[in-house]
């Protein structure tokens, strides 16, 4: 059975920082992943992918030098380190496997998405 399960979300003061972890069953991990969120009353929206052997990164401009992602695969796990939090990076934060397509931002290109961590930044 395939599982995702996202960890580490909680509550931070701007400027804070916080590291979420993915730590995904079987053979998800061999995929590139990607980490999206989800604000209250908004679509969830692309944060940061990486490739299946952690060779290449992408990020949404919005996070560009505050966020890193990264991964252990021997943990089958991933990681989002955020820095420099802001009020407006309060969300739900979900992990998935990049599956398909070209593009990594794209929410339709992944799957096995897990149940989400809740982050909160005061301000």
């Amino acid at each position: 059975q395939v599982q995702v399960v996202e960890s580490g979300g909680g509550l931070v003061q701007a400027g804070g920082s916080l590291r979420l972890s993915c730590l995904a069953s079987g053979r998800t991990f061999t995929y590139a992943m990607g980490w999206f969120r989800q604000a209250p009353g908004k679509d969830r929206e692309f944060v940061a992918s990486i490739t299946s052997d952690g060779g290449r990164t992408f990020y949404a401009d919005s996070v560009v030098g505050r966020f890193t992602i990264s991964r252990d695969n021997a943990k089958n796990t991933v990681y989002l380190q955020m820095n420099s939090l802001k009020p407006e990076d309060t969300a739900d934060y979900y992990c998935a496997a990049h599956v398909s397509g070209n593009s990594w931002s794209l929410e339709r290109n992944y799957d096995y998405w897990g149940q989400g961590t809740q982050v909160i930044v005061s301000s």
